[in-house]
This record gives structure tokens, sequence and C-alpha cells, in this order.
């Protein structure tokens, strides 16, 4: 697993690449547009998952599970929805094959198997559980509905990159249904606070919440609330997106209940989702020229112990002091791998861990044992440091929790100094082209010139942060009254 990554500064794009290919997180595969993602990408994945599943859980939320598939009549019945996503989206239209009777070797479709009604592979799912809650919900005693699923879902990309656009990918999506505007917008900003939170403390990346303009917004949703990432290169990305969808969902497919008064009225709804596009984010934010470095709370291994050894000796007295520390490491929740394959040597183990970003790796050779101590290498900072084998654990649990704190730290630092403020559009211009990052300027509120700017400079508003202050000023682009500044950036 040699490295020889192409340095981000040369080409930070091919950099992505290679990384992801290198560390062995995931590779194209034989289906155009979809990836395959490898034994160590998919154990990234999954603890992504389990905390995320924690934290819906324990907001009240339960997992259930949908049909892969749409037929096309429900789909279409929110109309901004089906107008959303018509572009992206794959259809099933006959269930057979048959032989080719010219070449028997070769298949085709049968055409008398062709469907009585078309199926849309789901690249969203509110359709299929919008027309399933009809028959769960009644009366207010029904509600609310708080449910989420695991999934995955199809949007027909024609350009893609492994974790941050491919045809197929996986993610989880939320579908809540509520009694009052008030409990569905609440849901809703609730969402988004967890998204935020998890991003925040798990994945060590800062975050900017706000809500998404009129143009940014999901198809078929009232607001949409986001948190948005900024990577190393200057560009932002939408780490997770909350959705309040008022009753319009309720009212295509006719979800009405009674209320206490005896009333009926159509249900209030929200949904909100992130996917494996966190794992582009993961990777963008932290890692460095010589591979990955992931954050110890979602590191598959947080400890890497590799012997140094010459001949079965050595490595039987090594292998005495590995197996105490790993049990030792273990009993504290410390995920560790004591790597004594005897096909890889030493440097060759090094540069492994290094490319796959283990934060932690201990060298135990002769003259550690010798000494009672052991050689420990941060992979954050690329320091090296002896510690005394009974320490071990204790040095070991309380870096992991500083290399935590030091990513975050690091990552916000380079995000605050890359918010720029301008007050005129060849500013923004500038700012956008030699620096990159967010800029902060004033918009005057309307879609076109929100099209315009992204025409001439492809910088989109990324959101209209929920902290931003009342400052009156002047439109960058149209001069005109602005009550607010919003965040525009270009963006994955």
């Amino acid at each position: 697993m040699g490295k020889n990554l192409t340095k981000r500064s040369e080409d930070y794009s091919k950099w992505y690449n290679e990384l992801v290919v290198k560390a062995d997180l995931a590779e194209n595969s034989a289906v155009r547009g979809c990836m395959v993602i490898k034994p160590y990408g998919y154990a990234i994945w999954e603890k992504m998952q389990a905390e995320l599943d924690k934290k819906f859980k324990e907001t009240g939320h339960q997992n259930a599970y949908f049909p892969l598939f749409v037929p096309k009549s429900l789909f279409e019945a929110e109309e901004k929805n089906a107008e959303g996503f018509a572009k992206e989206c794959a259809v099933v239209t006959h269930y057979r094959l048959k032989t080719n009777p010219e070449d028997t070797s070769k298949l085709i479709v049968d055409p008398n198997a062709k469907l009585e009604e078309e199926l849309i592979v789901r690249p969203t799912s509110e359709a299929i559980i919008w027309n399933t809650y009809k028959g769960w919900i009644q009366s207010y005693r029904d509600l609310p509905i708080l449910v989420n699923q695991w999934a995955n879902v199809v949007r027909w990309e024609m350009r893609t990159r492994l974790f941050l656009r491919t045809a197929e990918f996986l993610w989880q999506e939320g579908h809540t249904a509520h009694e009052t505007k008030q409990e569905a917008i609440a849901e809703t900003e609730q969402m988004n606070n967890v998204y935020a939170e998890f991003v925040e403390n798990f994945m060590a990346i800062p975050v900017i919440k706000g809500r998404k303009t009129e143009s940014e917004r999901f198809a078929g949703a009232e607001d949409t609330y986001c948190i948005e990432a900024l990577m190393q290169d200057g560009k932002a990305l939408q780490a997770g997106t909350s959705h309040f969808l008022g009753q319009n969902f309720a009212k295509a497919f006719d979800v009405k209940f009674t209320s206490k008064e005896g009333k009926q009225d159509y249900v209030w709804a929200t949904s909100w989702g992130v996917s494996t596009r966190l794992m582009g984010a993961l990777i963008m934010t932290h890692s460095d020229d010589n591979g990955l470095v992931l954050p110890p709370n979602l590191a598959p291994i947080q400890v890497v112990i590799v012997p140094i050894y010459k001949g079965e000796e050595q490595l039987l007295q090594i292998s005495e002091v590995a197996n105490r520390l790993l049990s030792n490491l273990r009993s504290q929740g410390v995920s560790v791998k004591f790597d004594n394959r005897d096909t890889h040597r030493p440097g060759a183990k090094f540069a492994q861990y290094e490319l796959q970003g283990v934060p932690l790796r201990i060298a135990i050779g002769p003259k550690d044992l010798a000494k009672g101590t052991v050689e420990l290498a941060r992979r954050d900072t690329l320091t090296k440091q002896f510690v005394d084998t009974d320490d071990v654990v204790s040095t070991v649990t309380s870096l992991l929790k500083e290399i935590q704190k030091n990513l975050h730290q690091k990552a916000t630092q380079y995000r605050d100094e890359h918010i720029t403020e301008v007050s005129s559009f060849d500013e923004f211009k500038e700012v956008l082209e030699k620096k990159g990052g967010f800029i902060s300027a004033h918009w005057d509120g309307t879609i076109e010139t929100e099209q315009k700017i992204k025409d001439l400079t492809k910088a989109t508003i990324r959101c209209i942060p929920f902290d931003a202050k009342d400052e009156e000023g002047n439109c960058v682009y149209s001069g005109k009254m602005s009550k607010t500044r919003v965040l525009f950036a270009k963006a994955y």
C-alpha cells in the first residue's frame, strides 16, 4: 500500500480521489457511477451510523423500512417533489428478460413483460412513506409518528465522485408526522441540531447552522434548515439538511386526522437526512499529504501496536507486553489492533496506518523491552514520544481526547480564517478567486440576483445563518437594500 499521493496544493481533486482508493475506503464498481465501499470505509460509516442511530432513538424515533420502488403515480402526487427529482430518476419499465432468438447467449427485455405502472427507484422516500402514513393516521391519538429509515437511494448523476456524488448512495431519512405546525417546526430544528452536534463532536468538523434560500430548498419543502462545513480547498459542503414540509405531502396524499375538538385537518410533516457524503467531508476536512487523518471517535482502529523484532524469541517477548497492553486498553473502551503479521516489515506497516489515519501508533522493539517503554506516535501532529509501559493506558486515553479536540480546533481556525465579509461585487469575485471559503455578503432576497451571481461566479448561497446579526446594507450585486448578510461559496 504505497502512499505517493498527489499533493493537495498541486491537485486537490486528484489527491482526494487517490486517497479514497489508496486508504482502502472505496473504489469504483462495474456499474457506472456506483461505488464499492470497502470494509475499512464501511467500518467508519458504521461508527457514524451507530452514533446517529443512538441520537435518533434518544429523541424518540424508531427505525422502519419502506420499499425501494415507488409507483410513478405516487411519485407524481406532490408536484414540486416530482419535478425536483425527475431528471435524476431511474425507472423500471419491465420485469423480465428473455433469450434473444438470434443469439441465445444474449438476453433481451421481454416486450410482453411490461409493467402496468412504471416504478421509480427511490431518489427519496416521501411519496411511498406518506402514502403508507395515510393508513396509519386517523386521529390525533396516532400522532406524532417519528420514524427513520436507513437505506440506499438512487439519483442518476452524470458526473460522479466517490462518496461525494454517486448514482447510488447510503443514507438515513427521517419522516415525521405531527398534529401542529409548531410541533413540526420544533422537530425540524431539533434534528438540524442533532446533526450539528454529531458533526461537531464526533467528526470534529465545525459547521454553520442556517436555512436555505427558496431556490436551494428541498423540492416540496416550505423551509429547509442545514449545516454547512468548509473543506480545505475553500469549497463548502452541505453536511446535513432538515426540512419543514408543511402540509404539502399530507394534502398530496390526503392524510387527515381528527383533532381533539373533533375537526378534520391535514397532518404537518418533516423529513431530514445525512448520507455517505459525510465520508467525503471527513476526508476533506482533516486529511493531509500523508493520507487520512481520523478523529478518534470515528476511527475503526484507534491504536495500532507494531512489533519490531528479529527472530521468534524477540517476537514472543514483545507479544507478551503487546497483548497485555491490548487487553488493558480494550478494557478502557479503546479499539486496538496488534499487527504481528510476518509478511510485512515494520516500515510498511507504519506507512499503511499513517495512510489510513490511525490516531495513535505504538512501536515496541527489544530496546523498548529493556527500558520498559514504548514509542507512541500521533497521526495528527506526526510527533513521537517514549512512554513507560505502566503509563501507556492513561497516556493513550488522554491523548485520544486531545487529538479529537485538536482536530476540531484546527478545522475551526481554518474555517474562521476563511469567512470574509465583502461589500462590493468586485471584492466578492476577487475573494472567491484568490482566497475561497465562505463569503459573507448582503443579498437583496431575490431569486434573480441569486441566479445571476451563480451564473457569473459559480458561487451559491450556502445558507442564511441563524446567528446572522441584523445589519442593514446594500446587496453586493444589485445595490438594493438588504437587512442581513448571507454566506456564499463554491460548493460540492
